[in-house]
C-alpha cells in the first residue's frame, strides 16, 4: 500500500508524460478512474473543482490487485501468440489478399458495450439518446430525441447533439492500441437511416502532433424510408476539422490509416425532434477502382 501511495505520489510531480508511460500502464487496471481525471480539463459550467486527492477515490487491496494482474498478464499471452500469428493476428498470407473485414456488428449486447452514447446533457442540455438492439437481435438502433435549447448556465453558446462512440482499444496493462486499416481504402456501413444528415467520425491519436485528437469527419446524408442503405466512404473523403486546426491546401495533413482510435456518429443538424439511425454492420473495403487519395481541391497561395 505504502509503496503504491508513493508511487503515485512520484507520478503526480514528475509530468504528465511520465505518468503516461511508466505508472498508467502498471497501475492502470487498478486507478482507471482516477487516472482518467489526470487528462481531462473538462468542468461542467457551473460545478465546483475536484478537491479530493487521487489516492482518496481509489479502493486498492492485495486480492483485488493479485487478480488485475494475472487477468493482465493473460492478455498478454495471447496478444504475444496474436502477434506471432501474423499481422493483426492474421496469417500473413491472409493479411496481404484481404480485401473485406468487418470490424463492428451488432448481434449481441456485448457487442453493444463497445460503445458509448453521449449527448448535451453533459452541458446542461436536454437532448436524449439510447442505444439498443434492433428487431429480432438483429443491427444497433441509436434513437432518441434532439433538443436545441441552450442551457441558462451564462457560459455555454451552442446545444443540440448526440452521438455514439466506440470504445478505444486497450491491450494489457492498460497500453492504448490502435486500429491498423492500411490494407483498405474504405469504410463500408450497412445503415438504415429516418433521413436526417449524420457526421461519421474518425478519432486519430499520431505520434507526431501537437495535437490530443485529431478528427476527421465525413457527412452521410441517409434516405429514410423501410429499405437498408449500403454506403461506401472512401477514406480520401474525411475531412480533418479537429480543434480549430485549419487545412492547408499546399501541404495537406493525410489520414493515417494505421493509427485509427476510435470511430463515431454525431446528428446535430439543428432540428428538434426524434430521430433514429440502425446500423447493421461496419467493416472495412479495398476498393481496387478507386484511386483517389485527395477528394478536395487544392489551391496555391499566393
Amino acid at each position: 500500500m505504502a509503496l503504491t501511495i508513493t508511487l503515485v505520489n512520484s507520478a503526480s510531480l514528475c509530468g504528465r508524460c511520465w505518468r503516461h508511460n511508466i505508472v498508467h500502464p502498471l497501475l492502470g487496471p487498478l486507478l482507471s478512474n482516477s487516472m482518467s481525471k489526470l487528462y481531462s480539463s473538462y468542468r461542467r459550467p457551473g460545478s465546483q473543482p475536484e478537491k479530493k486527492t487521487i489516492w482518496q477515490n481509489v479502493d486498492l487491496s492485495l486480492k483485488k490487485s493479485i487478480d488485475v494482474f494475472k487477468t493482465q498478464l493473460s492478455l498478454l499471452k495471447k496478444e504475444s501468440e496474436s502477434h506471432l500469428r501474423g499481422p493483426g493476428g492474421y496469417r500473413f498470407d491472409q493479411y496481404l489478399l484481404e480485401q473485406t473485414r468487418v470490424v463492428w456488428e451488432f448481434r449481441s449486447q456485448e457487442d453493444l458495450n463497445k460503445w458509448v452514447v453521449s449527448s448535451d446533457v453533459e452541458i446542461g442540455g436536454k437532448s436524449e439518446v439510447y442505444l439498443r438492439l434492433g428487431r429480432n437481435n438483429q443491427g444497433a438502433l441509436l434513437y432518441g430525441n434532439l433538443n436545441t435549447e441552450v442551457p441558462r448556465d451564462g457560459e455555454t453558446k451552442y446545444s443540440g447533439y448526440c452521438s455514439m462512440r466506440s470504445k478505444p482499444l486497450v491491450g494489457s496493462f492498460a497500453r492504448k492500441k490502435y486500429y491498423d486499416w492500411t490494407n483498405f481504402n474504405s469504410l463500408y456501413l450497412r445503415v438504415r437511416g429516418d433521413g436526417r444528415p449524420w457526421m461519421v467520425n474518425i478519432y486519430t491519436d499520431p505520434y507526431f502532433s501537437h495535437q490530443k485528437d485529431d478528427l476527421y469527419n465525413y457527412f452521410m446524408f441517409t434516405r429514410g424510408g423501410p429499405y437498408w442503405e449500403e454506403i461506401k466512404i472512401p477514406f480520401s473523403k474525411f475531412f480533418l476539422s479537429s480543434r480549430g486546426r485549419v487545412q492547408d491546401s499546399q501541404h495537406p495533413i493525410w489520414l493515417d490509416k494505421a493509427s485509427f482510435h476510435t470511430l463515431g456518429f454525431t446528428i446535430g443538424d439543428k432540428v428538434d425532434g426524434p430521430f433514429q439511425l440502425e446500423i447493421d454492420f461496419i467493416g472495412l473495403l479495398n476498393d481496387r477502382a478507386h484511386k483517389e487519395e485527395f477528394a478536395y481541391e487544392m489551391y496555391t497561395k499566393n
